[in-house]
């Protein structure tokens, strides 16, 4: 009595760009078994003397020849009976048998673990009544289930124990199977050639039995190992010959294998679509079959099509399907390979460190089963990050180590990768030659394998060479061979990359037109590429890294004016910077009004509000730790927890968006041109200053309504020179008695920065009030502060001119279309301050304590700073200036057109109250945070205990505002550094504005540094006496309240730092 069971293993195979000049990552590469579905048990049927057991046997086996899970389950109740039958009437020999079945079919619905307990029983009872055969079988059945564990010598050993008794017994089928499964192994282990000398013995074995399944089983496994070893055209014959094997015999599980392994050779071949095609087809007969594992496989392979082809919402949706089906069945290699593919999307949007995340949790788990190759990888993929952010170092050291690893498995593939991103370290460090050396070994063998897309990167690479060391045929050359190979493996952003490159070739040649037509269609097949990323942290993040083809085109299309005037090239290229601008802020705000989870799957939303709960839990007992000694490994876990939680909370809110009606039916705005600009923005006393830094050059667009100017600016890093030192100077503390002298050093610096960043349209701001879209390191910069243009003595900005922030002229357009019509708030004013921090604040204990600071403007620079570096410490203190500033401010409003939340009710309870969005002002004073590497962890913070000094959650973070109902005319945020953010090219920084805009806030004030308790009391007080009494706008307002500062206390220190955003009629 023989029971086979054949492996059959594929190939997943993904690729992560290897961006020219920047090379990256390599394939990652995970082998499966599947199972033949033979399980004879005729023979039992025909010696079984009861009607009942024989019965069940039949019914049982016709239900497992089915192979569809649903099948697999009734055949495993049909055997279950049985085997209770035999166990009764003391058949140890049929007990076996349905215990081996049982184990058998738990394997096939993907517990392992279930199946190893059948099996287990199965073992003893077949030695007991001496059937070897059953014995060998068993010891086969036990040793596939810890291979697919990951455990492959433990595997290795059970089929090295049933060898021996299979050739006793002279079973031939059982003999096959198991010198297969050998194979398989040490296939799985790297040794290939080892693989298919077993995988040879085992072909004439089968045919020898005339068992066509695992005749297909092992020339799939032959192909296999062919496809590992670069000889794609061999392992499609030997696919091709598998594959009318399987359907003759109607194995559907054997039939998907080999659709996914055919597939998968295409895919490294290039032919996205054919791969596509034959994934397809592989991906319902799995499910049909209740093979979760090979489900997985195929889902992983599907991502990695839409990877490669730039789609990286798709992959990264296939990714996230198969990773919890890795998951469920224990399959660790597989579980390594998605995990890596999902980092290396990650990586290729811009997301290092949630890329290094995913990296990192795939290297254990593929040591753990021996997979050298994906450990190789990984290791890669590690340097590529290192790469991107700038370490060179660490880069090659990674790359080093993975180098040996990929050439002992025999991945020609991998190592051409590896060592094409070896030279682009070298090329990084300015060592071209040795570059040159590293691409040229690279190219020959991704030429060997087939690897069409990877020669084009290799090829484009050497033009990268070429082209910096001032060869610029060579480097056409080189890039014109790239092209049609990128197009023809359907590389959009290889495409792109490449087009740059020859454009920039063609600028240097002074082929401007020609250059223009290339860097156009780069920047077109970018947009394309952006529009189908659905997250958008994730769609920011990959704008983000493209924006140099912005600047590129931008400078390009400002030669082209230079040479030609009146052409209208200054237009086109304020119109490019328009367009790369917050574009991701614009169609957030047009997402804010739509209501995309109206009509949403409620299951998502459930598991959405589970998530925030869960995170709510975490914050308090974070806070709880964080007044205990030695607490710092479990707040350390705490974070690590919140970090998984805020991921899963990112693809949740990715899910919704694709499942809402109201959001596929969303149409998102485009970037304004000039003529809009001037038509739906600006009035006849608003000026536009729009800046745009670049590597050569800046650049500075004045826009009134009817006119238009373009200026060239100082290189980028010049102006980060002269913002950083003007801002090092306002925030080193004057010394004592020094508060109201302003030192000569900042004067120069304002004089010199307004020269710089004003002094070309300062005859256009007469009487003008200052829009200003900044750029860069610009969104930090105090443009209130400066001096103005052409003055000797130092009088500010704002001394003359109202300003207003916006990161980019579309969303002000965009925020009145969207808000024009909304009836205003009924009521005026809602202050929330003076939060409680601490169980030992007085408050709670009825002891004064000494937390309060002095009521002298002179002492300002030791008084309490609304600013919080470690928003975890204990002694976050109390602002007693913020009481006052709310008291002051509630007292210019009748009292029945205000509502106020002092002490314990300054709590994010009631901030989250829908009862906030009847008033047109919100006034928030207290304690600000900004977190600069996870945008989503800044906020403010409220009452931190209740009135009984237990521990609240008083932390209102980035995420809360979004999912607030704002709709204010104005938010002031009183606290430190809430205009800051993560910086994100294209978006300006990333913080707590954006969430108020998403809320609804018409406009908000915020700050740009860490602001002094009783000079924040002052200016907000005057502030909003201006506002209410003199019946202004807030911006005119503001800037009234700053001069009267600046004239009785001088330095910005105290009153450059709040900027408005946003609306200002």
């Amino acid at each position: 009595m023989r029971y086979p069971w054949l492996p059959l293993l594929s190939q997943t195979l993904s690729l992560c760009l290897t961006l020219v000049l920047a090379p990256s990552s390599i394939a990652a590469i995970t082998s499966e078994s599947a199972k033949s579905q033979l399980f004879p048990l005729g023979e039992i049927a025909q010696n079984s003397s009861n009607s009942e057991t024989d019965r069940l046997l039949q019914e049982g086996l016709q239900l497992y020849r089915q192979g569809t899970a649903e099948s697999l389950r009734a055949a495993l109740e049909k055997w279950s009976a049985a085997r209770q039958l035999y166990q009764a009437a003391g058949d140890t020999a049929g007990e076996a048998v349905m215990l081996l079945g049982m184990g058998r079919i738990n394997d096939d619905l993907g517990d392992k673990q279930l199946a190893l307990s059948y099996l287990n029983q199965a073992l003893p009872l077949f030695r007991q009544v001496g059937d070897k055969g059953g014995e060998a079988t068993t010891l086969t059945n036990i040793g596939a289930v810890y291979s697919d564990l990951g455990d492959k010598q433990l595997a290795l050993d059970y089929y090295n124990q049933a060898l021996p008794l299979y050739q006793q017994v002279g079973d031939k089928g059982g003999e096959a199977t198991t010198v297969n499964n050998i194979g398989a192994v040490y296939d799985a282990l790297g040794d290939k050639q080892l693989a298919l000398d077993y995988y040879n013995q085992a072909l004439p074995l089968y045919r020898q039995v005339g068992d066509k399944r695992g005749e297909a089983t092992t020339l799939n496994n032959i192909g296999a190992v062919y496809d590992a070893l670069g000889d794609k055209q061999q392992a499609l014959s030997y696919y091709n010959q598998a594959l009318p094997l399987s359907r003759q015999v109607g194995d559907k599980g054997g039939e998907a294998y080999t659709l996914n392994n055919i597939g998968a050779v295409y895919d490294a071949l290039g032919d996205k679509q054919q791969a596509l095609s034959y994934y397809n087809q592989a991906l319902p007969l799995r499910k049909q079959v209740g093979d979760k594992g090979g489900e997985a496989t195929t889902l992983n392979n599907i991502g990695a099509v839409y990877d490669a082809l730039g789609d990286k919402q798709q992959a990264l949706s296939y990714y996230n399907q198969a990773l919890p089906l890795r998951r469920q069945v224990g399959d660790q290699g597989g579980e390594a390979a998605t995990l890596g593919n999902i980092g290396g999307v990650y990586s290729d949007l811009g997301d290092k460190q949630q890329a290094l995340s995913y990296y990192n949790q795939t290297l254990p788990l593929l040591r753990q089963v021996g997979d050298k190759g994906g450990e190789a990888t990984t290791l890669t993929n590690i340097g590529g990050v290192y790469s991107d952010l700038g370490d060179k170092q660490q880069t090659l050291s990674y790359y080093n180590q993975a180098l040996p690893l990929i050439r002992q498995v025999g991945d020609k593939r991998g190592e051409a990768t590896t060592l094409n991103n070896i030279g682009a370290v070298y090329n990084a460090l300015g060592d071209k030659q040795t570059a040159l050396s590293y691409y040229n070994q690279a190219l020959p063998l991704l030429r060997q394998v087939g690897d069409k897309r990877g020669g084009a990167r290799t090829l484009s690479n050497i033009g990268a060479v070429y082209d910096a060391l001032g060869d610029k045929q060579q480097a056409l050359s080189y890039y014109n061979q790239a092209l049609p190979l990128i197009r023809q493996v359907g590389d959009k952003q290889g495409e792109a990359n490449t087009l740059r490159n020859l454009a920039s070739v063609q600028r240097d040649q002074q082929q401007l037109d020609a250059a223009l037509t290339n860097i156009e269609a780069a920047i077109t097949i970018i947009e394309d590429l952006r529009t189908k990323i659905i997250s958008p942290e994730l769609r920011q993040s990959y704008f983000a890294q493209q924006q140099s083809y912005y600047q590129f085109y931008i400078d390009l299309l400002m030669q082209l004016h230079q040479q030609q005037p009146d052409k209208g090239y200054d237009i086109k290229a304020f119109n490019a910077s328009e367009r790369s601008r917050a574009r991701t802020l614009l169609e957030l705000l047009t997402e804010a009004n739509a209501d995309i989870r109206s009509g949403a799957d409620p299951q998502l939303l459930e598991q959405e509000r589970n998530i925030e709960q869960q995170l709510n839990a975490l914050e308090v007992r974070r806070i709880e730790l964080s007044n205990r000694p030695n607490s710092q490994p479990e707040i350390a876990q705490l974070k690590q927890q919140e970090a998984n939680l805020m991921q899963q909370r990112r693809d949740l809110a990715n899910q919704i968006r694709a499942t809402s009606p109201k959001y596929a039916a969303l149409k998102y705005p485009q970037p304004l041109t000039l003529a809009q600009v001037q038509q739906q923005v600006l009035d006849e006393n608003t000026i536009l200053l729009q800046y745009s830094l670049g590597y050569d050059r800046s650049y500075l667009w004045a826009v009134t309504k009817n006119g238009f100017t373009t200026h060239i600016l100082p290189k980028e890093q010049d102006i980060i020179t002269a913002v950083t030192q003007f801002r090092d100077i306002i925030l080193d503390p004057p010394r004592p008695g020094e508060e109201k002298t302003i030192p000569p050093q900042l004067i120069s610096q304002a004089q010199q920065l307004s020269q710089m960043l004003l002094g070309p349209v300062a005859n256009q701001l007469a009487d003008k009030r200052l829009l200003v879209a900044p750029d860069g390191v610009l969104f930090t910069l105090p443009f209130a502060a400066l001096n103005l243009p052409n003055h000797s003595e130092y009088a500010p900005l704002i001394s003359q001119y109202e300003i207003i922030t916006a990161t980019s002229s579309s969303t002000v357009a965009i925020s009145r279309q969207e808000l024009a019509g909304r009836p205003p708030a009924p009521r005026t004013l809602a202050v929330i301050a003076d939060p409680v921090f601490s169980a030992d604040d007085e408050r709670i204990t009825g002891k004064k304590t000494n937390s309060s600071a002095s009521n002298s403007i002179g002492s300002l620079p030791r008084a309490l700073e609304r600013s919080l570096a470690d928003f975890n410490r204990n002694n976050i203190q109390r602002l007693p200036g913020s009481r006052r500033e709310g008291e002051q401010i509630l007292a210019l409003v009748p009292a029945n057109q205000s509502t106020q939340a002092f002490d314990f009710d300054a709590s994010k309870e009631t901030a989250n109250k829908p009862d906030l969005s009847q008033y047109r002002f919100i006034h928030l004073a207290t304690h600000g945070f900004v977190n600069t590497k996870e945008p989503e962890l800044s906020g403010i913070i409220l009452s931190l205990v209740d009135k009984t000094g237990q521990p609240d959650n008083g932390y209102l973070r980035l995420n809360d505002i979004f999912n607030m109902n704002l709709p204010a005319e104005l938010v002031v945020l009183s606290a430190c550094e809430t205009g800051l953010g993560q910086e994100v090219k294209g978006e300006g920084l990333v913080g707590l504005t954006r969430g108020l805009m998403y809320a609804g806030a018409r406009g908000v004030v915020v700050s740009l540094w860490k602001v002094n308790d009783e000079a924040t009391a002052e200016l907000m007080v005057k502030f909003y006496q201006q506002m209410f009494s003199q019946n202004i706008t807030a911006p005119v307002a503001l800037r009234t309240a700053q001069v009267q500062m600046w004239q009785k206390w001088q330095h910005p220190r105290y009153w450059a730092a709040f900027t408005i955003q946003g609306e200002w009629r």
